[in-house]
């Protein structure tokens, strides 16, 4: 637990003295917000919802769909 503690307490001193590291570290978590959030939205809808209105309906299709091979 002592080595736990003296890791995580390593990082944090290292974190609150960096300057532009957490521009940088902000800048990250931007760009990933961007690509997770927003780019789901765009470019994959939820197809399932509008075709199907129970899930044993999406599951059925999912099932066909992978089982078999046309």
């Amino acid at each position: 637990m002592k080595l736990l503690r003296s890791i995580v307490l390593f990082y944090k001193d290292g974190f609150v003295s960096m300057r532009l590291g957490k521009k940088l570290w902000l800048i990250i978590a931007i760009k990933l917000f961007i690509l997770f959030a927003v780019v789901k939205l765009l470019f994959l809808p939820n197809v399932l919802d509008e075709k199907f209105k129970t899930e044993k309906e999406k599951s059925e299709y999912i099932m066909n769909s992978l089982t078999n091979s046309k």
